[in-house]
């Protein structure tokens, strides 16, 4: 199941990621992709919010990955300076999120590291920086109502 929707601004994006939250299952595993730009930190910024993250999420890309509490725990990883699928699976990325949710920028490249249930998230921002978002569902994300989130 996939579902396109569109954001005009950062402030929808943010919110889109919130919304999205609400669908959030321990264990699951969100892959981010679209260029430099694109809005995926600030769409993470607003998983976190919708999961009860207190701290400002910033991109975790010098760092590899970041661990916030809230509601559930989130691992924010950025993949963006990696090299191999080796060096993705080094990360244990899955293990650190087990008992939460993985939110992985630059997830798309590095897909086979992933479980095939996990929901693409694809951006593409404009030059005015309005933005497209596709949700594609993969495994269990077929079955839910991705549908709610266009708010």
């Amino acid at each position: 199941m996939s579902l396109i929707l569109h954001c005009p601004a950062e402030a929808d994006t943010r919110s889109l990621g919130r919304r999205l939250a609400s669908l959030l299952r321990a264990g699951d595993v969100v892959l981010l992709a679209g260029d430099l730009g694109a809005g995926k930190t600030v769409f993470a910024s607003g998983i976190a919010e919708g999961l009860g993250v207190a701290e400002a999420v910033v991109s975790p890309s010098f760092v590899l990955a970041r661990r916030y509490e809230g509601l559930m725990g989130l691992v924010h990883a950025d993949l963006y300076r990696l090299g191999s699928s080796a060096e993705v699976e080094d990360l244990d990325l899955i293990e650190a999120a087990r008992d939460g949710v993985l939110v992985v920028e630059w997830g798309e490249a590095a897909a086979r590291c992933f479980p095939d249930d996990h929901l693409l998230v694809r951006l593409e921002a404009d030059d005015a920086g309005a933005r497209t978002i596709t949700l594609v569902g993969r495994g269990s994300w077929q079955q839910r109502p991705l549908q709610e989130v266009a708010g």
